[in-house]
């Protein structure tokens, strides 16, 4: 027996309900791990990329000069201090 097993569930309220066969050892401890299952269809793809999407703040040359403030290169561009 593989020592991961993935399988499917559904939560009654009060129990964890496997949707099909499953080969485990009775009276064995387990140790189970949750994840939410979301359903296709349910999500736009925008709705999906929003989660990961923000704005983040910095110095207005920020996207001209990003090798400046993230590796510390000198600046590109004369008369910025």
């Amino acid at each position: 027996m593989p020592r991961t097993k993935t399988l499917h569930a559904i939560f009654d309220g009060n129990v964890l309900r496997p949707e099909g066969s499953v080969d485990l050892e009775p009276n064995v401890r387990y140790l189970v791990t949750i994840e939410k299952k979301e359903e296709k269809g349910q999500q736009s793809l925008w709705d999906t990329l929003k989660k990961f999407s923000g704005k983040v703040e910095g110095p207005e040359d920020w996207s001209k000069e990003h090798d400046h403030y993230l590796y510390g290169t000198p600046k590109r561009e004369k008369g910025h201090p």
